[in-house]
């Protein structure tokens, strides 16, 4: 589907000089002398550049839709991280830095949705929370209640997080996958 390239939105999919790209920021600049155009951060889907390319209203571009499955992972192996097609059980490997920070958050079993474009692994989308066990935490320092005061702990997957000082050692608790932060205490 073709869009005028000022009708770019943050999030749309356009494929641009061959590639997949995802507009991260637009900025819409209207000049005294000469006619607008839309300043568009777009982002490679495939190797992760980052590009800033202007498109002036006369410009058309290609829309991509792309396709959403449901896949479960499997186990890393490598580089690699196995995840297998919840309807047909096939099974498809995928680069770790293509979940980048997330990657480290994947558990056995997780059920993840996988965004395709002709049939090509684009990204994975984890769930927004999980739960996860603190293996370390440093203790409290007394005194310090004026302010909201956070403590760092390690989770089970090795990921560092800031915690409330009630938490201790051995507790369950609900972390934000993306933001890498604590949410609560897991039920």
């Amino acid at each position: 589907m073709k869009i005028s390239g000022v009708d770019i939105r943050p999030g749309n999919i356009i494929e641009y000089e061959g590639g997949i790209w995802r507009a991260v920021k637009i900025q819409h600049t209207q000049p005294g002398k000469g006619g607008a155009y839309m300043q568009v951060e777009l982002k490679n889907l495939r190797d992760g550049r980052k590009n800033n390319v202007r498109f002036r209203s006369a410009e058309t571009v290609e829309r991509v839709r792309l396709d959403t499955k449901d896949f479960q992972f499997l186990f890393a192996e490598g580089d690699g991280l196995v995840f297998m097609d919840k309807e047909t059980y096939d099974q498809v490997t995928l680069p770790r830095d293509l979940l980048g920070d997330a990657a480290a958050f994947l558990q056995d079993g997780m059920d993840v949705v996988m965004e395709l474009y002709e049939e090509e692994a684009i990204s994975v989308q984890l769930p927004d929370t999980i739960e996860a066990t603190i293996v370390e935490a440093d203790a409290v320092v007394k005194g310090q209640t004026a302010s909201s005061s956070y403590k760092p702990a390690v989770l089970d997957n090795g990921v560092r997080v800031m915690v409330p000082p009630h938490i201790a050692s051995g507790t369950r608790i609900v972390v934000d996958v993306y933001e890498q932060t604590y949410v609560r205490r897991a039920d």
